[in-house]
């Protein structure tokens, strides 16, 4: 028998979203993702103390963004060492609203992975899917360095990025789920809202749908999820990258798993084209309280985590 994740794999690339890189080798993922409240966490493990001793040392003196980074392609040459494909590494979420300081820093990141002899196209420089963030992802694009947009909540949002004809996006299937399953309260009824009904699982759904009818190339990464009911609703995604624990359950079962997106069926539906300008894009995410809040909330803890491994950095 064919387990979930195996199965899965046949419709889907299956990225692990984690900076733990030592557990990466036994799901055998095609790409890995981070970001800094998952390097915050595998910095703690007494496994990685070292790698963040280390790099502290011997940058001792430099600024402390300059460090950070280091130790983030630290990670992330580590983690490319265990998968054949892409990392996916965030550039510092308190610069979501500077274009030009993204792209700087992004920059940055891409010289210390080639420094360390790492091709151009194994990473995704991952930046917050703000109207800034957009826009910084178009120009590195055109500079050749691909980019991931992360804290995605809206078709609006999805919409701009494939303007911008970024490599990458990243829905968050599980935080758009949390936000109506609090805004239901007593009401919500989980049996009703799993699979195709969940309000994350239909967010991502809808994005991809649009994607592969107008034949925009960004490729389409669902992420953030809170049970193996919301990724086996989505099987058939370009990709989907998933937490450890779920993908050891996903390993574990045998149940039976179907391709539930299909860019064929998506490329005949009769769907209306949509683009925004600025104006239009502020206006429409505005307009979507779960949207709004979800990206100020994500950038927010983001932040709260960087000051944290800030700290930590300080303390070694």
């Amino acid at each position: 028998m064919t387990n979930q994740l195996d199965a899965l794999k046949q419709f889907t690339t299956v990225v692990a979203d984690t900076g733990d890189f030592k557990q990466l080798a036994q799901f055998q993922p095609q790409d890995a993702t981070t970001n800094p409240s998952l390097i915050l966490k595998a910095v703690q493990k007494p496994e990685y103390a070292p790698l963040l001793q280390d790099t502290v040392a011997q940058f001792r003196g430099r600024p402390m963004d300059e460090i950070i980074d280091r130790l983030l392609v630290r990670f992330g040459r580590e983690i490319l060492a265990t998968i054949p494909g892409r990392v996916s590494t965030e550039v510092d979420v308190r610069l979501s609203f500077d274009t030009s300081a993204t792209v700087t820093r992004a920059e940055r990141i891409i010289e210390l992975y080639q420094a360390e002899g790492i091709h151009i196209d194994r990473v995704l420089i991952k930046i917050a899917a703000t109207w800034e963030g957009i826009k910084a992802a178009e120009q590195l694009e055109r500079k050749g360095i691909h980019t991931n947009l992360t804290l995605l909540f809206s078709f609006a949002q999805a919409v701009a990025c494939g303007d911008a004809k970024v490599q990458l996006i990243s829905p968050f299937v599980g935080r758009i789920y949390d936000w109506y399953k609090k805004q239901a309260g007593a009401s919500w009824d989980e049996a009703a809202r799993a699979g195709a009904n969940d309000p994350g699982v239909q967010s991502v759904t809808q994005i991809y749908n649009h994607y592969k009818r107008f034949g925009i190339a960004t490729e389409v990464m669902g992420a953030s999820f809170r049970n193996v009911g919301q990724i086996t609703a989505l099987a058939g995604c370009d990709l989907l990258t998933i937490a450890p624990e779920l993908l050891a359950q996903l390993a574990a079962s045998d149940a039976p798993l179907q391709r539930a997106l299909n860019a064929d069926a998506a490329k005949t539906m009769d769907l209306p084209a949509v683009n925004y300008d600025e104006a239009g894009f502020r206006y429409a995410l505005n307009e979507d309280a779960m949207a709004t809040e979800k990206l100020a909330e994500g950038i927010r803890a983001f932040a709260v985590d960087a000051v944290k491994l800030e700290k930590l950095i300080l303390a070694a």
